[in-house]
């Protein structure tokens, strides 16, 4: 059943600083219809829940960057709440309805999955009392339950995991020094029997030696510090989870941002396509000629190879084709390139759409405008999720070459490095030195294979080139 079939369906919307607005009914009333996930709330009529909305495609959970409201005061229509983080950019929630805030059910910091609770609305007074109530009860994913009046009975602790089996409890594999394993067998000492007292159960010569009864030597004592290059032996179901590796002395455990877990999740998606990659040299004194005459009108060279590469798409749509499903791919009918830009935290690739029927100057004050709002965490999603072929350059940066990751979701992307003074000879063999750029373009094999891609790569080789027609 849609929401849009429930009478009086409440609804919230995000919107970004630019004031663009986009429903996204995370807001509805309680009924007696089977609810969209499974929940512990039991709630009214009249107190609303506010779940996590959906602000992308891609995402599956959100965090709450912070409330905007407190609980208790009083919300109007078109009210920002809460300021969410996805996977791409941060959103205000906004309500509308008018109510009371009566329970926030995941905090500042915490992440939900989408769909899942964050807060209670009610619509007066009397259901703030009952509202606090069932958002007391409830547990969030991830967080324990909150202590609270009506449920007074002090949560019973876990029982503490039985303690894990030492090495030589588990399997027979023996895990032991190259130098123990030397020293048993000189010393006629069964290894199976000797309990290690390295990492992870590990036998050190020490080990060894102190069970032949002879006292170690310094220069046969293992450093404890020094990590096992044997996996130890699997330990049992009680242990498991208990069992992780000792972090190194002086390090620091990280947890991925919001951003940092989509860009990775993508990665990993991106190894069940079977790509190739071609490389072709440029040369840019042309390229270099234009981007001095341009410059100091705002156009960036990020921008001319942007424009540049959409033209040569025009000639060669394979190169812009996807596919998503192995079975069929699309012919996409507008050139959207993604360029690929580094920000705190993560990386995102605004999309300029459109990009072969925008002019250079147009289209580079829409690049501009792209990082400012990437940078802010203000892009909307069709800012960045609507990309058919996408742009890496790290020529800023002097790299040389490299490769690029294809992203999912399309068929072909761009890695462009350094131009540098290179020596060239001619077909009368006359040398030169010229600037020269090496590009090199992953692409998903299944609909773009070899020929297709040296063709685009001529194609735009001959519009850097001459570069007259970028500023037509």
């Amino acid at each position: 059943m849609s929401m849009a079939s429930l009478p009086n369906s409440p609804a919230l919307s995000f919107s970004s600083s630019l004031s663009t607005t986009a429903n996204l009914l995370p807001c509805r009333r309680f009924t007696a219809f089977p609810r969209r996930r499974a929940s512990s709330f039991s709630v009214q009529a009249k107190i609303r829940e506010i779940f996590m909305p959906a602000l992308s495609s891609t995402m599956t959970e959100g965090k709450i960057v912070s409330w905007i409201k407190s609980e208790g005061d009083m919300l109007s229509k078109g009210d920002s709440v809460v300021v969410v983080e996805s996977d791409k950019a941060d959103m205000d929630v906004e309500t509308f309805y008018d109510g009371i805030l009566a329970a926030i059910v995941v905090a500042d910091g915490e992440t939900a999955p989408v769909g899942a609770p964050i807060g209670l609305l009610a619509d007066s007074p009397e259901e703030v009392a009952e509202a606090k109530a069932k958002a007391a009860k409830s547990v969030p994913s991830g967080s324990p339950a909150p202590a609270s009046p009506s449920d007074p009975s002090p949560a019973t602790p876990p029982p503490p995991p039985p303690p894990a089996k030492s090495v030589s409890e588990g399997p027979a594999k023996i895990v032991a020094t190259p130098q123990a394993k030397k020293l048993a067998k000189q010393h006629k000492v069964d290894i199976a029997t000797v309990a290690g007292t390295g990492p992870f159960g590990r036998i050190t010569p020490a080990d060894v030696e102190a069970a032949a009864g002879i006292a170690p030597s310094k220069r046969n004592v293992a450093p404890a510090a020094i990590p096992a290059p044997a996996t130890p032996a699997p330990p049992s179901k009680a242990a498991s989870g208990s069992a992780a590796p000792a972090p190194i002395p002086g390090s620091s455990v990280v947890p991925f941002t919001t951003m940092q877990s989509a860009v990775a999740k993508n990665m990993m998606e991106s190894l069940s396509v079977p790509t190739f990659r071609v490389g072709y040299p440029v040369t840019t004194d042309a390229l270099d000629a234009l981007y001095e005459k341009v410059k100091p009108k705002g156009v960036t060279m990020t921008a001319i190879l942007a424009k540049a590469a959409a033209m040569a798409l025009v000639q060669h749509p394979v190169v812009n084709a996807t596919c998503k499903d192995g079975k069929n791919f699309v012919y996409n009918g507008n050139i959207n390139v993604a360029v690929a830009v580094a920000i705190n935290g993560g990386l995102i690739t605004p999309v300029l759409q459109d990009a072969d029927k925008l002019d250079l100057y147009l289209l580079s004050q829409k690049w501009k405008e792209l990082v400012e709002k990437a940078r802010a965490k203000q892009l909307q999603p069709h800012e960045y999720n609507s990309g058919t072929f996408t742009l890496s350059n790290l020529g800023m940066f002097g790299v040389d070459r490299f490769d690029a990751i294809l992203p999912p979701g399309q068929g072909a992307i761009m890695a462009v490095g350094a131009s540098k003074p290179t020596v060239l000879a001619d077909k009368d063999g006359f040398f030169s030195v010229k600037n020269k750029m090496l590009v090199n373009v992953t692409a998903d094999h299944r609909i773009i294979y070899g020929a297709d891609l040296a063709a685009f790569l001529q194609t735009f080789s001959k519009i850097i080139e001459n570069p007259e027609s970028l500023t037509l």
